[in-house]
């Protein structure tokens, strides 16, 4: 898997159990502690390179290894430790993953009919398998920008009105 194929999704404020996602990382107090420090040293050092990869020496236990890592799965990697800082349960999904309608619906925080419906009004993209559909992660997440985006636009119309009409607001 490329990195640029990953993406990385907060589980904690979904609705989904996290047993659902099996590849989630919980922190523990300890973890968060110097998931806090980590994320901080390599926000200063990715800020001041720009460098394609960057050298890392390894320590696990007595053995000692350097690494090449490109600064894009650096930064990814910094974005993961400033999750596990605020105490977030974190997983990475690959971004072509397919996900069912019971995830999707999960991940947008609306029911399943409401998906399914949707779905069917071809506002976002699926496939059959069988008699199930399948979203792609992408797709969800553009659909998801998409609705953040109108909403945002009728709280601003909204806004405006009860400004217009000296409301107080």
């Amino acid at each position: 898997m490329r990195l640029t194929d990953t993406l990385v999704v907060e589980v904690k404020t979904m609705n989904a159990p996290l047993s659902d996602f099996p590849n989630t990382l919980a922190p523990t107090p300890g973890d968060a502690e110097l998931a806090k420090a980590s994320s901080r040293a390599i926000a200063d050092l990715v800020a001041h390179e720009s460098e394609a990869t960057i050298g890392l020496v390894a320590k696990l236990g007595k053995k000692e290894t350097e690494i090449q890592i490109p600064l894009s799965a650096l930064q990814l990697l910094g974005a993961l430790l400033t999750e596990f800082a605020k105490g977030n349960a974190v997983t990475i999904f690959p971004v072509h993953a397919e996900l069912t309608t019971q995830q999707a619906s999960d991940l947008l925080g609306v029911s399943r009919p409401f998906l399914v419906e949707q779905l069917e009004k071809g506002e976002l993209p699926f496939r059959k398998v069988g008699t199930h559909r399948r979203v792609l992660l992408k797709d969800l997440m553009d659909y998801k920008q998409s609705m953040d985006r109108k909403r945002h636009e009728a709280l601003d119309e909204l806004v405006a009105q009860s400004q217009g009409l000296n409301m107080g607001y």
